[in-house]
Order: structure tokens, then sequence, then C-alpha cells
């Protein structure tokens, strides 16, 4: 029996050694072995190159050369440009060649001119607003520009200021009415652009977020009553009885 007992204890310390040989070859090496070598193919998180090339340049110095600034000052400077340049020629051409012009201009009639005038204005207006809200901004920078031109052109020469019925009477005497209506027109989109500004600030204060009204703060909805208003605007200078307002009435 004592032979017996000796046999079976044989495998059971060399099995106890194995475990402590083992135990000693993870102290040793720092990574205990896996099943079936599983740690050979753990290959998913190595980054042998890095996929990100490394840069001395900050955020914002990124966000800044991005932001072209040079482009802007010229865009900027184009605006200046549109704003003062086509004002002071249309000016001199009405100043220099009134009768030129009443003869050219003949055939238009106020109601006319005051359309041609507010259309004119409000591509200059709605171009400024996409420019600001779309992502075509070189499109809608472009048409921004060029309707403001020609805004200020036709502003230049309907002597558009402040006092602007008086002028037009000085400039043009009887003939003013297409002036007058031509100011008009552009002076109706203005105040479109305000009773706007004020209904849609007004919308975003007073509608709750999960209220169905919210879909009024939309853009498609915003540009819609954009365009209400404005037309609106239009009929009121069209038939409202302002273009019949005697030459040199102070409105």
């Amino acid at each position: 029996m004592a032979v017996n007992s000796s046999v079976e204890k044989q495998p059971v310390d060399q099995q106890a050694s194995g475990e402590v040989q083992a135990e000693i070859d993870t102290r040793s090496d720092g990574v205990s072995p896996m099943p079936n070598d599983v740690s050979k193919h753990n290959d998913v998180s190595k980054h042998p190159v890095a996929s990100i090339p490394e840069s001395t340049l900050s955020l914002a110095d990124i966000e800044r050369k991005r932001s072209h600034p040079a482009l802007w000052l010229a865009y900027a400077l184009l605006v200046i440009a549109a704003i003062v340049v086509p004002y002071w020629w249309g000016r001199a051409i009405a100043v220099n060649d009134t009768q030129w012009l009443l003869d050219n201009l003949s055939a238009l009639e106020p109601r006319g001119a005051a359309f041609v005038a507010w259309t004119v204005t409000l591509i200059a207006v709605s171009g400024l607003g996409l420019l600001v809200v779309d992502a075509h901004r070189r499109l809608w920078g472009a048409v921004f520009v060029i309707g403001l031109a020609a805004e200020q052109l036709i502003a230049g020469l309907c002597i558009l200021k402040i006092d602007f019925w008086y002028a037009t009477y000085v400039v043009y005497g009887e003939s003013s009415a297409l002036a007058n209506a031509a100011n008009l027109g552009i002076i109706s989109v203005g105040i479109g652009v305000a009773v706007f500004a004020v209904l849609w600030v007004g919308l975003l204060v007073t509608i709750k977020k999960e209220s169905p009204l919210n879909v009024l703060t939309r853009s498609w909805a915003s540009f819609i009553l954009f365009f209400v208003i404005e037309t609106i605007a239009l009929l009121v200078v069209m038939f409202g009885g302002l273009l019949t307002l005697v030459p040199g009435f102070n409105l």
C-alpha cells in the first residue's frame, strides 16, 4: 500500500510544480499565457503608423486659416464700392443729363417704376439673407453685390434721401412722379424688412419649442412670411394712394 501511495503522489507533485513554473513565467514576462494562443491574433488596437499627422498649429490657428480673412476684407471693400459708386454715378446722371433721362423713361408709369425699384431692392435683400443662412455663399454673395449696386444706381437716379420729395421736384420738376415712385418702392422694402424682423423675433420669443406653431420659425416658413410682408408693402405703395401725392409734399 505504501508503494501505491507514493506512485499516486508523484503526478500531483508534478502538476503542482508545473503551476509554480507557470506562475514564475508570468511574473518574469508580465503577461499571463492565454489559452489557444489568442494573444497572437489580438492586433486590432495596434497602429504601427500614425494616421493623424503631427502639427504645431492650434485649433484656433486652423479655424483662422480656413476663414480666409483676406477674402472677406476684399468682399467688404467690394460691398462699399457697390454702395458708393453707383449712387453717385446715378446722381450725376440725374443732375447733368436730366432731359435725356426723362426722354428715355417717358414710357414708364409710376407704378412700373415702383415695381422695378422694389424688385431690385428685394433681390439685394434676399441675397444678403441667403448669404447668411445658405451654404452657397459665393452665389448669394454675388447676387447681393449685383442687386445692391443696381438698387444704389436707382437711388442715385431718383435722388433718394430723407427729404427726397423736395429733391426730386427740384431736379425733375413736374416729371418727378417716376422718381418718387421708385423711391417709395425702395423704402417699402426697408419697411417690410423691419416688420418681418419684429414679427420673427416675436415668434421666437412667444412660441414654445414643443408647440405645433414652431414650424413658423423654420427657414422656409420664414422666407414665405418675408415675401408675404414685402408683397403687402408693395401693394400699399402701388394702390394705397402714395403715388398720387403732389410733388413737393413732405412725407
